[in-house]
């Protein structure tokens, strides 16, 4: 009979066992290179950096031209009215697009056919064909009334008087807007869980209620990167609304273009540069809106940039 201490070998280990890790040969941990990253990026740089001195060096760009339109009275006006055309647009196209989709998911069978032909009609329509049928839609009514349907009327009045280009602009891309609206409306109300949506009923609340204390606020951090994607699209097409003789930012960049012909690629780098200020603003405003939005959803809200700087301005021994 062997004892104990014979069933292990020299080195004092039982015989099956797993042999004992190496000792690593050094503490010093380095790190996975990434070569290719590294050559992206200098790639990446050295044509930005091309792009950059094409812009500064070329004669075409005149930039001393450049500098006397961006902010004269023409433009500013201009960008004034592209401004007041988003804004009653959007509002516009939202409550439209709200009301579009609760028909859509309403049970009655009526408002979802109805819900489901408009933005099926108005989704098929280019935004440019739509403008200009309502600019030309005196041609076919060139009298509108109030009254009792398929009854009497009692106020009658030129549609030359109400339907101004500016009536016209903000109609037309409400009508569009409205209808893309409500399927990111929608999208946005369908992802909510289907259990919140029987909690609510549960605890007895009423329909309506149920939309805006229960729903509503879950599907917001769905519709709101879908939606801001699309007001940034609005604020681009109203760019179209020229056709109609109404003088926005593009329209008067346009009508200066076609006057001062020696001067376009200047007058359309300032359209380009208020353009591209103004989806900077919005794109801003997008993610400070996601990021308030996101405290039900996350365990710690994102920080902000300037909040990020700050840590590494700290870290650093900058600032305390």
């Amino acid at each position: 009979m062997s004892s104990p201490s014979s069933s292990r070998t020299a080195d004092g280990e039982a015989p099956g066992a797993d042999p004992p890790f190496p000792e690593p040969a050094s503490g010093k941990v380095v790190p996975l290179r990434h070569p290719g990253r590294w050559v992206a990026s200098a790639a990446v740089l050295v044509v930005l950096a091309q792009a950059v001195h094409a812009l500064i060096t070329n004669p075409v760009f005149q930039w001393t031209a450049f500098g006397y339109w961006f902010f004269r009275p023409v433009i500013v006006q201009g960008l004034a009215l592209t401004l007041e055309l988003t804004g009653l647009s959007a509002l516009f196209g939202l409550l439209g697009g709200v009301t579009l989709a609760l028909m859509r998911l309403s049970k009655n069978p009526v408002l979802q056919a109805i819900s489901w032909g408009y933005v099926w009609i108005f989704r098929s329509i280019p935004l440019i064909v739509l403008l200009l049928f309502l600019a030309n839609v005196t041609a076919l009514y060139s009298t509108l009334t109030l009254g009792i349907p398929f009854g009497p009327s009692f106020v009658r009045f030129s549609a030359n008087d109400v339907l101004s280009f500016f009536v016209v602009a903000v109609l037309g891309l409400s009508l569009n807007e409205a209808a893309y609206a409500a399927e990111i409306v929608r999208s946005g109300i369908i992802s909510v869980d289907q259990g919140q949506l029987e909690a609510a009923a549960a605890l007895g609340l009423p329909r309506s209620r149920q939309y805006r204390r229960v729903i509503l606020p879950q599907a917001t951090r769905t519709i709101i990167p879908a939606y801001a994607n699309q007001l940034i699209g609005l604020l681009k097409g109203t760019s179209v609304v020229y056709i109609t003789s109404l003088l926005e930012l593009f329209g008067v960049v346009e009508t200066e273009a076609s006057t001062n012909s020696g001067q376009i690629i200047p007058l359309l780098m300032v359209g380009t540069v208020w353009y591209v200020i103004l989806t900077s603003v919005l794109s801003v405003v997008q993610y400070y809106v996601e990021r308030h939005f996101s405290r039900g959803a996350l365990r710690t809200i994102p920080r902000t940039p300037f909040q990020r700087l700050r840590a590494k301005l700290r870290s650093v021994g900058v600032i305390r």
